[in-house]
């Protein structure tokens, strides 16, 4: 079965860091650009980061620029999204996806919302 399952999520002080995880079950990841998308309760969906499929170019949304980091290790067929300095409006179940484009801008990323087919997710809570 292919698939993407993400983890790493968990409870997390305000200021504190958390690095989740997305691996690839079934294909190799290596062809995919890969984003990370989150929902809080009550909220849309949103884009949060991507990387594309083989130069490693990056995009973030504004929310979460300069505090997080995607990177991919194609020899684990993983994709990680480093987050620091988390804020209680980073809580959210977080999913990542492969996108429709082997690029990654904030277009593709954003285009990737529009197909309604999400894996379970891993809950981010920011609370002290």
């Amino acid at each position: 079965q292919v698939q993407l399952v993400e983890s790493g999520g968990g409870l997390v002080q305000p200021g504190g860091s958390l690095r989740l995880s997305c691996a690839s079950s079934g294909f190799n990841l290596d062809y995919y650009a890969i984003g990370w998308f989150r929902q809080a309760p009550g909220q849309e969906r949103e884009g949060v980061s991507c990387i594309s499929a083989k130069d490693g170019v990056t995009a973030y949304a504004d929310s979460v620029k300069g505090r997080t980091t995607i990177s991919r290790d194609n020899a684990k067929n993983t994709v990680y999204l480093q987050m620091s300095s988390l804020k209680s409006d980073d809580t959210a179940v977080y999913y990542c996806a492969t996108l429709f484009s082997v690029s990654c801008t904030i277009g593709t990323l954003t285009a990737r919302l529009s197909h309604d087919s999400w894996g379970r997710g891993t809950q981010v809570t920011v609370s002290s």
